[in-house]
């Protein structure tokens, strides 16, 4: 846990100047979270991004994934996420998800689902994954 929150926040500090970063109600639910202190403080990191817009769209697309990837209630959000990426033609969808967003499996079969109906299929992968290579 203690790696993946130094990951995060080295990205957080060195990376996303390179990213136009955006959020969305779904984000703002999950890291509201916990710990009070430690949400008001992610809430505080997210403070004046842009929100991407609820639509139909995002709903319907995320109970279709939810479906698609058969997944359990409780992941019900992180379809959610991925609608919200897909709609909004998000180029990566960052996440430390590993069992329900960045699972190259699943990511199989949902590439799979978007390339079937002409849908954008962002990146999903951990901050780790997308910094710029050390040469």
């Amino acid at each position: 846990m203690a790696y993946r929150q130094q990951i995060t926040q080295d990205w957080w500090d060195h990376e996303r100047t390179r990213f136009r970063l955006y959020s969305s109600i779904a984000v703002r639910a999950e890291i509201s979270k916990g710990d009070v202190s430690a949400a008001a403080r992610r809430l505080k990191e997210i403070m004046g991004l842009p929100e991407l817009d609820v639509t139909a769209e995002v709903q319907s697309l995320a109970e279709s994934i939810v479906q698609l990837l058969q997944l359990p209630p409780k992941a019900e959000m992180d379809a959610t996420h991925v609608a919200f990426a897909i709609v909004h033609q998000m180029d990566y969808l960052l996440t430390w998800n590993c069992a329900h967003l960045a699972n190259a499996m699943l990511q199989k079969t949902l590439f799979e689902y978007c390339t079937y109906h002409r849908l954008h299929m962002p990146v999903i992968c951990t901050p780790e994954l997308l910094t710029k290579p050390q040469i």
